[in-house]
């Protein structure tokens, strides 16, 4: 199989304070690298990977890895518009960068207007030993998961522990919300494009979505 080929292409955010893990999570899914020690992302770094969602469909993966920092929100803000998927991320062993997810949902939403983001919360560094050292509880995530409309995941890039799990979770939200309708390419929006015209048929309704390139 040609490694290349692909019937749709979806660009993730990665959201969350800085030192949250946003890129530790991005290197172990998409390299199966963990780094005791990594750069702080400057601006927004760039990965690619496939997933195959169905048979015979492939998706890829864009993902836009943004610097969490104060001073790179002016950058980072202007990838939000083309993205139609944002993993939320916060650290486990962190309150702060917890209360901070709902600014980071409403910013995320009030820039991407008419368009919709598709999110799934995952709280990072699962692999902390003992209730001690975490400073959000379970039920707390799943509760302002369950506020924000949006699944919740415990990873650890460490681990590696449920990272595939994360980013294929919402892959398949973002293809199921193609399939029926809430997500919709659109010419000059870059959250979804297609490799070639082609129909899609979700639930015996006919719909040809990918027009765009």
């Amino acid at each position: 199989m040609d490694l290349t080929l692909w019937q749709y292409q979806f660009r993730i955010i990665m959201l969350g304070d800085s030192t949250v893990g946003k890129s530790s999570l991005l290197k172990r899914y998409t390299e199966d690298l963990f780094l005791e020690s990594i750069n702080q992302t400057v601006g927004v770094d760039f990965y690619v990977h496939f997933l195959e969602v169905e048979p015979g469909v492939r998706v890829k993966l864009q993902f836009w890895d943004t610097a969490g920092q104060e001073r790179f929100r002016s950058v980072t803000r202007s990838y939000y518009r083309n993205s139609v998927g944002g993993m939320l991320v916060f650290d486990m062993s962190n309150r702060a960068t917890f209360d901070h997810i709902k600014e980071w949902h409403t910013e995320v939403c009030e820039r991407v207007q008419p368009h919709k983001v598709v999110f799934v919360l995952v709280g990072q560094k699962s692999d902390l030993e003992g209730h001690e050292e975490r400073a959000v509880s379970r039920l707390e995530a799943e509760k302002l998961a369950g506020q924000l409309g949006m699944p919740y995941v415990e990873a650890s890039a460490k681990s590696g522990h449920n990272v595939r799990a994360a980013f294929e979770l919402l892959t398949r939200r973002v293809y199921q919300g193609l399939l029926s309708g809430e997500v919709e390419p659109q010419e000059g929006w870059d959250g979804v494009k297609c490799a070639a015209p082609q129909p899609v048929v979700p639930r015996g309704l006919f719909h040809s979505y990918c027009l765009f390139m």
